[in-house]
């Protein structure tokens, strides 16, 4: 647990401590990054489901996955800023706990996606198959998850 201690004594850390007017451009940061990640996952996953068929699949695809992998490493670069300000505190909460293992479960199924035959077939133009609509429910389920376990860390 040293090398957790001393990732409050780090320059970005000393930093945010000392000017808290950096921390709420941080946290904003942070808030806006996960704004714009679980907005455009929410939408994607959502059009994959059927929703807003008026949308061109590939053309909506292809942006909110950009957006969404723009926010994603924001949010953890941002994230990470702040975790350095209290990372014991963090380390031991159960809340943030499961907010980073649903932000992995989330990334990775986002990865494997993206890297299926069914995703390269859809952004060509087939329809979403009965594979991806699955991925679709469980990337609702991990990044609706992380926003609420991320919301519910501030309570423990």
């Amino acid at each position: 647990m040293d090398w957790l201690a001393a990732l409050g004594e780090t320059p970005v850390a000393q930093a945010l401590m000392r000017w808290p007017v950096l921390y709420i451009f941080v946290n904003a940061s942070h808030i806006l990054s996960l704004g714009m990640l679980v907005g455009a996952s929410v939408i994607l996953d959502l059009r994959l489901l059927g929703a807003f068929a008026r949308l061109p699949l590939a053309e909506t695809l292809t942006v909110l996955s950009r957006i969404a992998a723009v926010a994603l490493g924001f949010a953890v670069l941002t994230g990470a800023h702040l975790f350095s300000v209290r990372p014991l505190d963090y380390a031991t909460n159960t809340a943030f706990l499961i907010k980073i293992v649903l932000v992995l479960l989330g990334t990775a199924n986002a990865l494997a996606v993206h890297r299926s035959r069914d995703w390269q077939a859809m952004v060509a133009g087939a329809p979403a198959t009965a594979r991806l609509r699955l991925a679709a429910l469980a990337s609702l389920v991990f990044w609706l998850g992380a926003l609420l376990a991320g919301r519910w860390i501030g309570f423990l």
